[in-house]
């Protein structure tokens, strides 16, 4: 291929033999192919989008134009019609008003965030990489190849040196009670709760609802009764202790206060979120078991909700959707996660090697309920169509993954590991400042089961992205297996509240990451 692109066949010297021109086009670069495919795409959103405005607007122009062609006598015309139709009129009217009543009864009442508030451990409770390891070998419990797996799994977690435990694992050997498990939770929910009260001046007794989710240490009395007990709430509350279900249960106790909260008027609910370490560290040298020891850290968060319209102003977020996915039917993802005792009766939470392609699989039925919900009706066309291609006429047909940075600003995906975020990257075809909220957290804070969600949406107010009509999608697995999203509508430009855990450290991130 030459300069000008083109060939020439034949002769061209008057011999009489016909010349034939071939113009040969050159292929467009990738980067120019990609960045023209980009604006068609983003052309076929705008024109779906705005569909019905396209429609109306030349329906718009010949009603204008005929009324502008309207004369007077016209109009005394349509108001003779009208008298003899009077009944008709009075009937319609009625109707319409009846229906206009029976939604506004009926429609459920909208759910505020007021504020949440995550705990900031203290600074003697940091586990470095170090004294984690010293203390380990120290305990004399781990073989020398369960130490290395550690070192390893802790090197390419995506953790940080900054991180929490429990202060019960800081002695040698470490003093694990129930005592100390106590201890433990009172620190995370009152730390939490404390904050939470002091930023939004709630009066303790005005709480009507209260929901607390810790997966492994289930005390009698409950959580949820030391509450009570702590901040002496009003004797008809309605409280909630749950546990076993996992780092997605704080997307659970959102939908439960947000059920009992369309159920009873005018009241707040409280949902406080934690994991309990000391009574749950593991102390053998099955691998499968010894992840959560390197991953899971200490944290907790509490949220206040309100149905109270009074309240909409001075609140953060409104909750939009709640969408729950439970394969807990198939044996395979139930025992993905699976709390049991190894060879030599030691307790752990055992972790399958199948677990990122059943979370992938859970994601995928959530997200095929989530979509319709929020997805522009341009995604929802892309999507249904390419699913009937593929149902009728062509099985290979590549699956369409919907754009869900079209509904969604933000995106709280839950910290359990580098693999969960990095899987949710490709798979989403997020950009790194998508994630970036979800790997600083587990940088900073690592693992802190249910919560992590929270210390995600506090980085991002910390970074000042969140502004009036943004929305975010939370996004949480747990055993079971189950998968949960919970999508929140801004209600103003938001600011981080006072005591954010990100308060001290938020100009250090975001950090560079190497695995």
């Amino acid at each position: 291929m030459d300069g000008a692109g083109e060939s020439r066949l034949g002769g061209g010297d008057g011999d009489g033999s016909v010349g034939v021109q071939i113009r040969q086009t050159r292929r467009l670069p990738d980067f120019l192919q990609s960045v023209n495919l980009k604006y068609v795409k983003l052309g076929y959103h705008y024109v779906i989008s705005n569909l019905l405005t396209l429609c109306l607007f030349p329906l718009a122009v010949v009603i204008s134009v005929q009324a502008s062609q309207t004369n007077p006598d016209d109009l005394r015309h349509l108001w003779i019609h009208l008298q003899y139709n009077l009944v008709s009129i009075i009937v319609c009217s009625a109707i319409l008003v009846f229906g206009l009543t029976v939604y506004v009864m009926t429609r459920p009442r909208p759910v505020y965030l007021v504020d949440f508030s995550c705990y900031l451990p203290p600074d003697h409770l940091k586990a470095p990489f170090a004294r984690f390891m010293d203390h380990s070998r120290l305990t004399g419990d781990f073989q020398d190849s369960a130490l290395e797996f550690q070192r390893k799994i802790l090197e390419r977690s995506g953790l940080g040196e900054d991180t929490y435990v429990p202060e019960a694992m800081h002695h040698v050997p470490p003093r694990i009670s129930m005592a100390a498990a106590r201890e433990e939770a009172e620190q995370v929910m009152f730390g939490a709760l404390d904050n939470l009260f002091a930023n939004t001046s709630i009066n303790p007794k005005d709480i009507g609802i209260l929901v607390v989710n810790c997966s492994l240490f289930n005390p009698t009395p409950s959580l949820s009764a030391m509450i009570v007990n702590k901040y002496k709430l009003r004797g008809n509350i309605r409280s909630y202790n749950l546990g076993g279900m996992g780092c997605s249960a704080g997307v659970i106790a959102v939908d439960l206060a947000k059920d009992m909260l369309l159920v009873h008027g005018k009241t707040y609910a409280v949902v406080v979120s934690t994991e309990n370490i000391t009574q749950n560290w593991y102390f053998g040298n099955n691998k499968a078991m010894l992840i959560p020891n390197c991953l899971f850290r200490v944290g907790g968060s509490a949220v206040l909700l309100s149905n109270r319209s009074s309240d909409k102003r001075r609140s953060k977020y409104k909750l939009s959707h709640v969408v729950r996915t439970h394969r807990g039917a198939d044996d395979r993802a139930f025992r993905c996660v699976y709390q049991e005792q190894d060879d030599t009766g030691r307790t752990g939470v055992s972790l399958s090697k199948d677990l990122m392609a059943i979370a992938g699989e859970t994601l995928k039925t959530n997200i095929t309920t989530l979509g319709p919900l929020v997805l522009p009706i341009s995604e929802q066309i892309l999507f249904f169509t390419t699913l009937v291609v593929k149902k009728l006429f062509n099985g290979k047909v590549k699956p369409y993954i919907p754009d869900f940075k079209l509904a969604f600003e933000h995106f709280c995906i839950h910290a359990g590991g580098r693999a969960v975020i990095d899987e949710l990257e490709k798979n989403l075809q997020l950009s790194p400042v998508h994630v970036e909220a979800s790997r600083m957290t587990l940088h900073r804070f690592g693992n802190t089961s249910s919560s992590s969600i929270w210390y995600e949406l506090a980085y991002i107010e910390a970074k000042g992205r969140m502004r009036r009509g943004n929305r975010v999608w939370q996004i949480a697995f747990g055993s079971g297996f189950k998968c949960n999203s919970a999508v929140w509508e801004a209600l103003r430009n938001v600011k981080p509240s006072k005591n954010s855990p990100w308060e001290d450290c938020i100009d250090k991130y975001p950090v560079t990451l190497s695995y």
